[in-house]
């Protein structure tokens, strides 16, 4: 697992079409990529697989979703939006 990251992590994307967006961490693939996904343009049901090298960590980590994610439960991008709502 990639150090620093975990699912239900807000990052902000530094590189690519994303770039200046806030997003949510959906799943870590590697030790080098992560999912995320912003309930708006990059839905939950279709997260971007991203660089960690590309996004920028923030401390901020949505417990609610966090412990969904790491249940394995469903979220909602209602829910993905919200959360990024009241960070940004």
């Amino acid at each position: 697992m990639a150090i620093g990251i975990s699912p239900g992590q807000i990052v902000y994307s530094k590189a690519g079409r994303d770039k200046d967006r806030y997003f949510i961490i959906i799943d870590i693939v590697d030790d080098q990529h992560v999912m995320i996904a912003d309930g708006d343009l990059r839905r939950v049901e279709k997260p971007k697989k991203k660089k960690i090298k590309h996004i920028k960590k923030t401390d901020f980590v949505v417990q609610e979703l966090k412990e969904k994610l790491e249940a394995g439960k469903p979220i909602k991008n209602s829910e993905v939006r919200k959360a990024l709502e009241e960070y940004v």
